[in-house]
């Protein structure tokens, strides 16, 4: 991992604004230096000494293209070079983890799930590293130069020291996950919250894209909030993350495996959703989910896309739950959007009217008639948001000094 050593305020701005020249170039490339320093907002000389040293470390690389309105020769351009430049992402779920190769343009080059039922901590530290030696040697035939790991998942997590709490999956207390890889392996680790960084992805390439305010809100076996506010992750770099999920709903309801009793997320978790449709569908046998076996989320949602009035109701009643949180939190962040990411969104459009209704009744009208709930585009599975942790460090510029650095 990195030395934790606070920055002089020179070598700040340096990261910032190699930062900001290397994400305009992503996205605008290829991309002229005089347009670049018009959209960096940089004189052209710093322009020149950035992209130079871009070029000397083959972060980006000189291209011709036609310059619209001109004849003659093409312009020469710039465009981010991810040639030979890989990371790679980890998501630890319950009792399986997913790498995902990748190249610094985001191209998957391997990705590989495989069973992870480790315990303790020094078992699990073995065991994830041996794991990542077998990926690495299925797949040395595409493996180049590594710059970075990252890694996900859904626990208390420290990512400033890469430090996992404690995980509702795994019996590890403050492992050091960050530091241990660091020395197996040599290169950058990045941590995170799987739903933080969900959010992150979404909002670099996916449905929150160029929005500054978001909201998005997770409904599957864990429920749970990312939020960001002025183009910040709220809480991306601490322990904490925005509870929704073990907010109490129903004081006499089930017990929660945080200690609490009727938390949201033992009420409209997916699990728990099913268990609740099948106890009704028992009752109601002319239901469409009673002949149903096993009943899944997917099968739940096409019955209520046909018309049954349970599944249409239990959806609804979802709706009116995640609707009564979210409304509050209107009022406090003032989003641009929220997204849903959940398998209910099969069912979307009898899930957002019920949330959209009590934004209206519960939130100002100022914020609550501007704010649109779309679904996520990418789904909670897969190295994406991993991948994501990635980009973020080469935006602001933390990792592109760290490579150029050697």
């Amino acid at each position: 991992m990195s030395v934790d050593v606070q920055p002089s305020h020179v070598d700040q701005i340096k990261q910032i604004n190699i930062g900001l020249v290397y994400r305009l170039i992503d996205q605008y490339g290829p991309i002229s230096r005089i347009a670049l320093s018009k959209k960096a907002q940089l004189a052209p000389a710093s322009i020149t000494k950035i992209t130079r040293e871009l070029l000397d470390a083959h972060l980006v690389k000189e291209v011709e293209f036609p310059d619209l309105g001109f004849r003659g020769r093409p312009a020469t351009g710039l465009k981010v070079d991810s040639q030979g430049w890989q990371f790679l992402c980890i998501r630890i779920d319950n009792g399986s983890v997913v790498f995902g190769l990748r190249d610094l343009s985001n191209n998957l080059v391997a990705e590989q799930e495989l069973p992870f039922l480790a315990s303790e901590n020094q078992g699990f530290l073995d065991d994830l590293a041996a794991l990542i030696d077998g990926f690495f040697f299925r797949y040395q035939s595409r493996l180049e130069r590594l710059t970075a790991i990252s890694i996900t998942t859904n626990a208390i997590v420290d990512p400033i020291n890469g430090i996992v709490h404690s995980s509702p999956y795994y019996n590890i207390q403050n492992l050091p996950l960050g530091s241990f890889l660091y020395r197996c392996i040599g290169v950058p680790v990045f941590l995170q919250h799987g739903i933080t960084a969900w959010t992150i992805a979404e909002s670099l390439y996916g449905a929150g894209k160029n929005c500054q305010n978001i909201i998005q809100v997770v409904i599957d076996d864990n429920v749970g909030v990312g939020i960001m506010t002025a183009g910040r992750i709220l809480h991306a770099g601490n322990q904490s993350v925005v509870e929704i999920g073990h907010t109490q709903v129903e004081p006499d309801g089930e017990h929660c495996y945080c200690g609490n009793t009727g938390c949201l997320e033992t009420v409209v978790g997916i699990k728990n959703i099913l268990i609740k449709a099948r106890q009704l569908a028992e009752k109601q046998p002319d239901s469409l989910m009673s002949t149903k076996i096993p009943l899944t989320i997917q099968l739940l949602c096409q019955a209520a896309q046909q018309g049954d009035l349970l599944a249409v109701e239990i959806i609804r009643d979802v709706g009116r739950r995640i609707g009564n949180i979210i409304a509050v939190m209107v009022n406090i962040f003032n989003p641009d959007k929220i997204l849903i990411g959940s398998p209910l969104n099969a069912a979307q459009h009898i899930l957002y009217p019920v949330i959209q209704k009590k934004i209206t009744q519960l939130s100002l009208p100022g914020y609550s008639q501007k704010v649109d709930i779309v679904a996520t585009e990418f789904t909670n599975s897969g190295t994406l948001p991993a991948a994501s942790l990635i980009k973020q460090s080469l935006y602001n510029g933390q990792l592109l000094l760290e490579i150029m650095q050697g």
